[in-house]
């Protein structure tokens, strides 16, 4: 079996039944020669992961489920091209790989579920955005948050550029010239309007395009704030042809394609980040007004209980924490246990997981932001 590089979370590899479930983290580098280093701390994680498949398994369950670690381990592709973190979630039916933009600390475990709380934290939308790259003659749209951003890459047949989308409406010539005062002389010019004013229109057409293509396809289904990064002029011009609800009204003044993504990403979070503590603010006031009016709390055999019965709305969880222990699947409570048996995992992980599959919103805060020292906390449906 060999491994497929994912995008998406909760991908559905969480919701497989049959372990052993393995999960292996580690911070990892974009360039060399300090990318070098990467699979040389993957292989020395692989000798962990194997020794914790001893305690249960047999040789052969082993060799099956380490072979498709070994082809990650083995791909000299996969590792020229990491971004700041790689993530392995790995069972007998599935495996997959997430490039990470978030740096983690070195992982690898074999458990009763999944170790998930990095990629919450990696993925959560409170701090992830849209930003989109414009110029009068194309756009790049890219996706990012506080620790990265990358460009999407659009499906090939999308229009991108002013003469792809407006085709035969792009004004072949804004005038047409004429030399009446013989040769050698200065061209005079006739023509119905000035060039900038048939320039602007396309301009126009090409804006109300791009706006339409980036709320349809990504800010609706996303619903993640839009940023503008353009010349000052088009800023103006953008933000009136727009209807995009998720565009901000600050953004980045500058030609996109001269910057680097990390001074993209560094300017778009000068903007962003206010806007991420106030939202961390306001999820926590409203856990402890939750809390104090009995819809919350902080008590993980409650919050268990409460996942087991599809009561939480909202789930809060401290990835710096770790819970050794199990969730028993048909009754929701925890024994605790150490975390060197493969049927033993992390209980907030297994929490998050069973939150996941029954829609509660999960998000990952700070510890200093949680209140008590559960590593736990809800809002209740009802």
């Amino acid at each position: 079996m060999s491994y497929q590089i994912v995008h998406d979370f909760p991908n559905t590899i969480l919701f497989e039944n049959e372990g052993p479930f393995i999960s292996m983290y580690l911070p990892t580098h974009r360039h060399a020669p300090e990318n070098k280093q990467d699979p040389i701390v993957f292989k020395n994680l692989l000798k962990t992961v194997e020794s914790s498949l001893a305690h249960k398994y047999s040789a052969k369950e082993i060799e099956a489920s380490m072979s498709p670690l070994h082809n990650i381990e083995d791909d000299l592709e996969l590792w020229n091209n990491t971004l700041d973190g790689l993530a392995v979630l790995s069972c007998p039916k599935r495996s997959v790989v997430y490039l990470l933009h978030d740096t983690v600390e070195p992982l690898a475990i074999v458990a009763d579920r999944f170790q998930t709380k990095p990629l919450v934290k990696a993925f959560q939308s409170i701090d992830q955005y849209h930003l989109l790259g414009l110029s009068s003659n194309e756009f790049d749209l890219y996706q990012g948050n506080q620790y990265g951003i990358e460009k999407i890459q659009l499906d090939p047949g999308t229009p991108r550029d002013v003469k792809a989308v407006l085709g035969d409406q792009l004004t072949d010539s804004y005038l047409t010239q004429g030399s009446y005062n013989g040769a050698g002389q200065s061209a005079m010019y006739h023509g119905h309007g000035g060039a900038k004013l048939e320039i602007n229109k396309d301009t126009e057409k090409f804006f109300r395009y791009v706006d339409r293509f980036v709320e349809e396809h990504y800010s609706k289904p996303l619903k993640l704030p839009l940023i503008l990064v353009a010349l000052k002029e088009h800023h103006p011009t953008f933000a009136n042809v727009s209807n995009n609800a998720y565009l901000l009204e600050s953004g980045i003044h500058g030609e996109y394609t001269s910057m680097t993504l990390e001074q993209l990403r560094e300017k778009t979070w000068e903007i962003l980040e206010p806007i991420y503590q106030a939202k961390i603010a306001e999820h926590v006031s409203r856990l402890v007004q939750a809390m104090a009016d009995g819809t919350g709390s902080n008590s993980l055999t409650v919050i268990s209980k409460a996942i087991f019965e599809s009561r939480v709305e909202t789930l809060f969880v401290d990835v710096a924490k770790t819970i050794p222990g199990k969730v028993a699947p048909e009754t929701g409570k925890i024994y605790d246990r150490s975390l060197d048996n493969p049927d033993i995992g992390d209980v907030l992980d297994a929490l998050v997981q069973l939150a996941l599959q029954s829609k509660s919103a999960v998000i990952a805060l700070p510890t200093a932001s949680m209140p008590g020292t559960s590593g736990i906390a809800a809002i209740f449906r009802y």
